[in-house]
């Protein structure tokens, strides 16, 4: 495991110092400040330590993440996060990252959460008199009745499908982590609201797998291969491929493929002659036309069949 060690925070760019260190095992589950007197020692050492010499009691260890600020998630937005001194390096360090050395004393980790607590006490008091905007992805709090911020958002809601999230509205741009997910860039732009749309369905906070898969079964139906051709070859027929299949179907039942093109043919014939719905010179309303009256031809002698079966009985 490999880390970084940064130190920055100086206008005088010749006492900044980057220290690369290869952690032995005993570092990698031992406290960080390890990390930090290490640096301490081989800066001083050096010809920066002697322009700007530090003190380790004075100096604590951050690392940058990346976060959504005010509520509004933006890509670029990142924090330097204090590590507590006696927190474990695997837990809070990553390999090869970038771990910066700032200047203010550690802090441990009860007394890191105890800060925490206190902070998330007074915002819990804040919200009490705010109120949070409805808008997908944008999690703005503003006081209420206003006024109300400029809104980054999303039109829909998001996706968590497997492992990859998403928004429904941008299901080109994925990600796979939290962290990732919390900076993808929003599609649309507003003010802030905490009135809700009228729906006559209730709103879903986010989606799944098996709503995706209702919307897909709710669009339109894929044709086959066979259905298209048959559909082109009748010049963009959509009743085309029923009649290619009625063919197919009689021929099994014994009704020779000559013989349903006869029939066919002759009611196309007669369509056309008959000008019947508007349907000269355009070949395809032929096509759906016949395949309506072979069907009620059809239906007929059906209905035929079936008075004739009930004289017998």
């Amino acid at each position: 495991m490999k880390v970084f060690l940064r130190y920055e925070e100086n206008d005088d760019e010749s006492t900044h110092k980057t220290l690369k260190i290869t952690l032995p095992k005993s570092w990698k589950t031992g406290p960080t400040s390890r990390l930090l007197d290490q640096f301490i020692e081989s800066y001083n050492a050096g010809k920066e330590g002697e322009a700007n010499p530090l003190n380790a009691t004075a100096m604590h260890l951050c690392v940058r993440r990346r976060v959504a600020t005010n509520g509004s998630i933006n890509g670029d937005a990142a924090i330097l996060k204090d590590l507590p001194s006696d927190g474990i390096v695997v837990e809070f360090i990553s390999d090869r990252e970038d771990v910066y050395v700032c200047h203010g004393p550690s802090r441990t980790n009860s007394e890191i959460k105890a800060e925490r607590d206190e902070q998330l006490k007074r915002e819990k008091e804040d919200k009490k008199n705010q109120s949070q905007c409805v808008h997908f992805g944008c999690n703005k709090r503003f006081p209420k009745g206003g006024p109300y911020p400029e809104c980054h958002f999303h039109s829909g809601p998001p996706v968590f499908h497997e492992t990859a999230k998403f928004w429904s509205c941008c299901p080109d741009k994925k990600a796979y982590d939290w962290e990732s997910f919390q900076t993808l860039p929003t599609c649309q732009t507003g003010i802030c609201t905490d009135v809700r749309e009228e729906s006559d369905a209730p709103r879903k906070e986010f989606l799944g797998g098996c709503d995706l898969r209702e919307q897909i079964s709710a669009g339109p139906k894929l044709r086959s291969i066979d259905d298209f051709n048959a559909s082109v070859a009748a010049g963009g027929s959509e009743s085309a491929p029923v009649a290619v299949r009625l063919r197919s179907v009689l021929k099994e039942l014994g009704v020779e493929n000559e013989l349903f093109d006869q029939v066919f043919d002759g009611i196309k014939k007669e369509i056309r002659e008959k000008n019947v719905n508007g349907t000269e010179g355009d070949d395809a309303k032929v096509v759906d036309e016949a395949v309506k009256v072979l069907g009620a031809k059809l239906k007929s002698a059906m209905k035929s069949i079936a008075v004739e079966q009930l004289r017998i009985r």
